[in-house]
């Protein structure tokens, strides 16, 4: 199978790394880069061929075009992809905003061509465990979840002002775990969100802290935060409470936390440092998810409006934290009818 992939930086280089060794891609894999010679580099590293640009992904015959370009350019790479009739993975947001979003979304059904977006921890074996828990009833009617995101250290002040912010950018994981290990729908949610922290949070008009509850369409209650400030580590969690059992994931021994209690386990002596490292085989079984999809294997597992109604949960939540009130989600476009 011959796959282009567009970009090269962090998680382009990861993507390509792991296309490189799959056995339906291997040595068939091209790809590009808005620097050329860093396209170059990656290539002649993995065996792969460097496109010079964007335009040879599609005229060089690829099977399937994966997007990890910058966040400006998914919607037009996305529509440029439909329109040549290709299968596409991209990692999220599918464009900037809410209108875009569902634009593009309509060129794709409107194409009939296939998208599936980078939502990795729905790929990720504790989630997945979490998941086959609720949908059991091992833990009974469920009452309560919490989730969290915490970065170890800031990214570089230049990535704010194009990231969406710290619902769109981060906790947006949150709120796709939310809906696909519980099976509900988010109806309403009240969102803060604080900017105490390093000054370029407030000069970008971001936060660098945020916390929301949220309320599920069978009453459940959650609770979802993030920040980009967690020395300590990277942390990832989700623990569910039900009236028979609870369930914690990212529970583990790297995980970046100290219990004060003296029989307590002990801190982790190498914490996770960052998202890569946490969810690199996620990372990879989504890939090879992508390829099983192309191939007609299976069916896709996070296609456009999946990634839409995460997106639209941390709309919401802006708009909670803008106007200090609950939001019901009946007020964000791109909801069932």
């Amino acid at each position: 199978m011959r796959i282009g992939l567009i970009g090269t930086g962090r998680i382009g280089t990861f993507h390509a790394t792991a296309l490189s060794r799959h056995r339906e891609v291997g040595g068939s894999l091209i790809v590009t880069d808005a620097d050329p010679a860093r396209a170059r580099r990656l290539a002649d590293r993995l065996g792969a061929t460097a496109a010079p640009g964007v335009d040879q992904i599609f005229t060089w015959g690829v099977d399937a075009v994966v997007i990890t370009a910058a966040t400006s350019a998914h919607s037009e790479l996305i529509g440029r992809a439909a329109r040549a009739g290709l299968p596409v993975f991209c990692e999220k947001p599918i464009a900037l905003d809410l209108p875009g979003t569902l634009t593009t979304i309509a060129e794709v059904e409107d194409a009939g061509t296939i998208l599936q977006m980078g939502f990795q921890r729905r790929f990720d074996v504790g989630y997945t465990a979490a998941r086959e828990a609720v949908r059991s009833g091992r833990l009974g009617r469920l009452h309560t979840v919490r989730a969290m995101t915490s970065d170890q250290s800031p990214p570089p002040a230049a990535y704010l002002p194009q990231s969406g912010g710290l619902y769109r950018d981060t906790l947006v994981h949150d709120f796709d775990m939310l809906r696909w290990v519980t099976g509900r729908e988010i109806t309403d949610v009240y969102a803060m969100g604080s900017d105490a922290g390093p000054s370029m949070f407030r000069e970008s008009g971001d936060i660098d802290t945020a916390a929301a509850v949220l309320t599920l369409d069978d009453g459940t209650l959650a609770a979802a935060t993030a920040t980009r400030l967690n020395g300590a580590g990277y942390d990832v969690r989700m623990e569910l409470a039900g009236e028979l059992d609870q369930i914690g994931v990212g529970l583990d021994d790297r995980t970046p936390i100290a219990s004060t209690e003296p029989a307590g386990p002990p801190a982790a002596t190498k914490p996770w440092t960052g998202f890569l490292e946490r969810f690199g085989p996620a990372y990879e079984a989504e890939l090879h998810a992508f390829v099983e999809v192309v191939r007609g294997e299976r069916a896709n597992p996070c296609d456009g409006r999946e990634a839409l109604h995460a997106l639209r949960i941390a709309e919401a939540c802006e708009r909670s934290r803008r106007e200090r009130r609950a939001v019901p989600m009946g007020e964000i476009p791109g909801g069932r009818d």
